[in-house]
């Protein structure tokens, strides 16, 4: 369950930030469809952790959903971050490893963090560590079937890795019940985006820092007749409109701390659970 090259996404994300919050349609979207899933929630949290933060607007909104609540928006690359608004608090960090003590938020909130981070599992321990009994980790984050169609396309050119690998739903929620989380509740939406050209769809991801990232990624420059091929094969795949579908696979999860789950904790780090309490959850 390995991620992105960390260096790499910190120079990705700082090169987008003069641009981020102007393009980020797609992360808007799907945190509204996260903030949805907060509706039946009924908590007042004091303190709330957006991890992954970005932009000032995108906290703006969780803000907005915990209002009384101490923001404080933690983001790995400082430009991103840009002026907090008077209650906030900004906080340049690695979401992996936070700056934080035990307990001290409620509230740990991350619309598309998971897909960049080096070690998504250490992310979802640390969110673990920070959050008091009883506390809430919402995310959204990228499935394995997104941008499917770029990767049909470049397997007809190279076998290189063009996007990234993306973690499955239900390897998600396995790693929530090791990091010490109770009952994840995750579902997935699928939404499709659609370009008339592919250089669009490619500018817009350069613009939010979404370039293939991973460790296996090619290394050298693109030739002209590599990308020809590309763009030829995508070409292949337009709908009846004459436009070029893109999917984006959105994985929303929840999941509370609980102290029975953490208390089950063994040495090794796994986590022994009774096998009655297994037969009634089903």
């Amino acid at each position: 369950m390995r991620g992105p090259d960390r260096a790499a996404v910190l120079r990705a994300f700082h090169r987008a930030a003069p641009t981020y919050a102007s393009k980020d349609f797609l992360h808007a979207e799907i945190r509204a469809r996260l903030l949805e899933r907060l509706d039946p929630v009924r908590l007042e949290p004091h303190t709330v952790l957006d991890l992954g933060a970005g932009p000032p607007a995108a906290s703006g909104a969780f803000a907005a959903r915990f209002p009384g609540s101490h923001l404080i928006a933690i983001d790995a690359v400082p430009a991103m971050l840009g002026a907090a608004p008077q209650g906030w608090s900004r906080l340049c960090a690695d979401a992996a490893l936070l700056p934080l003590p035990d307990a001290c938020a409620d509230v740990a909130v991350a619309n598309m963090l998971l897909p960049w981070c080096a070690d998504p599992l250490a992310v979802l321990a640390e969110a673990r560590r920070v959050l008091r009994y009883p506390g809430l980790f919402a995310f959204a984050t990228l499935g394995p079937d997104s941008l499917q169609e770029l990767r049909t396309a470049w397997s007809r050119v190279d076998s290189h890795s063009h996007t990234h690998s993306f973690i499955d739903m239900h390897d998600l929620g396995d790693a929530l019940i090791h990091a010490g989380f109770a009952e994840p509740v995750l579902d997935i939406e699928k939404l499709t985006i659609t370009y008339r050209g592919l250089d669009r769809l490619v500018a817009d991801l350069r613009d939010v820092g979404a370039t293939d990232l991973s460790e296996g990624r090619r290394r050298t420059l693109t030739g002209a007749g590599r990308w020809s091929a590309m763009t030829q094969a995508y070409d292949r795949l337009r709908d009846e409109t004459g436009t070029l579908p893109v999917t984006v696979e959105v994985v929303f999860g929840q999941a509370w701390t609980g102290e029975r789950m953490a208390n089950l904790r063994d040495p090794t780090g796994g986590i022994a659970v009774p096998l009655g309490q297994i037969m009634r959850r089903r």
